[in-house]
């Protein structure tokens, strides 16, 4: 064999196998993962959703590939990520929030949507009814409006001498004024008094907090992208004018808040995979019922029960789930 000959005998079996691998990787479907809040704010629960992806056979770079973009709490950037990813002609978008849901659903109407973690899905008209979403839009509810009740008996139980409370919410997200109206209601019912507290953008929290110094004597957070991305202000100027908080979920203790109470979002991401793994293998959205939270966790940080000076009893830490020190 002359030379020459050789070398393009090598060469081309060389390339072949290279040619194949892009042929398969052009196969591989898409996920389009929007995170309505910030990468730091939403990697345990992507985390999750991927552990639970590659426990149904999807390994993230050889059988799917995943687009993340993250929105850091800007409701402006959802419907730009939805867009882009529809030229990147995804196979399915994974999201949560109601706000996200809610622009991504605008913005594409043929792609399907799953959402991790959505308030009151019906209320809000992401999904006609659980049971029949109907159109290319399914996912998990968060009964968000439902567990405001719960959470403020919790508080109350913590602070048997509560009289006056506060609520803290995105005046911009339907999902969080309809959270506000049930909590305001819940609280009335247990004999509150209740000041509202609404923000529309990051710069709205300090003038906020410094019109509920010395007026109320705790502080009930709704569950949003804007506030969950600025959590950590949150907490520090809670703290600043001394109010114990409660929240929807874990990620605000960890930040720093006092307690929570409500779904698990790992877990609930978990089973958004499963409803990525159906679509993917062809099942329609609207064949896929909505589902509803399974696994509720109450958090409470000690450290900031100290700092606020909170004597926490034995009998209410053992209704904890977890207890942060």
């Amino acid at each position: 064999m002359r030379r020459r000959e050789f070398f393009t005998l090598v060469g081309g079996a060389g390339a072949w196998p290279f040619a194949a691998r892009a042929q398969q990787a052009a196969k591989v479907p898409i996920i389009g993962f929007l995170g309505a809040g910030t990468a730091s704010s939403g990697n345990q629960w992507s985390a999750a959703f991927v552990q639970r992806l590659r426990e149904l056979g999807w390994i993230e770079g050889r059988t799917v590939a995943i687009e993340y973009r993250w929105a850091d709490g800007r409701s402006e950037r959802f419907a730009e990520i939805a867009a882009e990813f529809a030229r990147l002609k995804v196979a399915v978008i994974v999201t949560y929030a109601n706000t996200a849901a809610a622009a991504t659903k605008r913005t594409v109407t043929t792609i399907p949507i799953v959402f991790a973690a959505a308030g009151d899905p019906v209320g809000t008209g992401l999904v006609a009814s659980l049971a029949r979403p109907g159109g290319n839009v399914t996912g998990l509810s968060l009964q968000q409006t439902d567990l405001a009740s719960k959470r403020l008996e919790i508080l109350r139980d913590l602070l048997p001498n509560l009289h006056t409370l506060a609520i803290l919410a995105n005046a911009g997200s339907p999902n969080a004024v309809l959270e506000m109206g049930e909590a305001d209601a819940a609280a009335r019912r247990l004999g509150l008094a209740i000041v509202r507290s609404e923000v529309r953008k990051t710069e709205d929290f300090a003038p906020a907090f410094d019109a509920l110094k010395g007026r109320v004597e705790a502080l009930y957070i709704c569950t949003d992208p804007l506030l969950t991305t600025n959590r950590q202000a949150i907490n520090t100027l809670a703290l600043g004018v001394r109010l114990p908080t409660v929240s929807g979920f874990r990620e605000y203790v960890e930040a720093g808040g006092l307690m929570s109470y409500g779904p698990n979002f790992p877990d609930l991401f978990r089973r958004a995979a499963e409803y990525a793994d159906k679509i993917l293998r062809g099942t329609k959205p609207a064949d896929l019922p909505v589902e509803q939270p399974t696994k509720f966790d109450l958090v409470i940080n000690l450290t900031t029960a100290k700092a606020l000076g909170l004597t926490i009893s034995e009998q209410f830490l053992l209704r904890a789930n977890e207890v942060i020190e």
